[in-house]
């Protein structure tokens, strides 16, 4: 069983930048993917970015590429996402989440372990 908590939200104002966590626990697997969603009030839970644990391949959403980077540090079991250019639409609970790596995992559906989430805020 993994554990996931997130931290590192905010209230930020529209360009700016901030830095999200997910610490990791219990037992992990090397060939975990871990990857970042967000939820809205009232939309969808969406897919950001995700990242293999060991081999640190990332893939984005067209909507964050260029502006977000997904990143970890195996050391510290911990995955980041470091968000740059942030816009008031960014505007969510961020969830971080880990499955078994398999292809270019973008789906709710395909992810067996969840955190907590953590509120992101942009003002314009």
């Amino acid at each position: 069983q993994v554990q996931l908590v997130e931290s590192g939200g905010g209230l930020v104002q529209a360009g700016g930048s901030l830095r999200l966590s997910c610490a990791a626990s219990g037992r992990t697997f090397s060939d975990y993917t871990i990857g970042w969603f967000r939820q809205a009030p009232g939309k969808e839970r969406e897919f950001v970015a995700h990242i293999t644990w060991s081999g640190a391949n990332t893939y984005y959403a067209d909507s964050v590429k260029g502006r977000f980077t997904i990143s970890r540090d195996n050391a510290k079991n911990t995955v980041f996402l470091q968000m740059n250019s942030l816009k008031p639409e960014d505007t969510a609970i961020y969830y971080c989440a880990g499955v078994v790596a398999r292809w270019r995992p973008t789906e709710v559906r395909e992810y067996d372990y969840w955190g907590q989430g953590t509120q992101v805020t942009v003002a314009s």
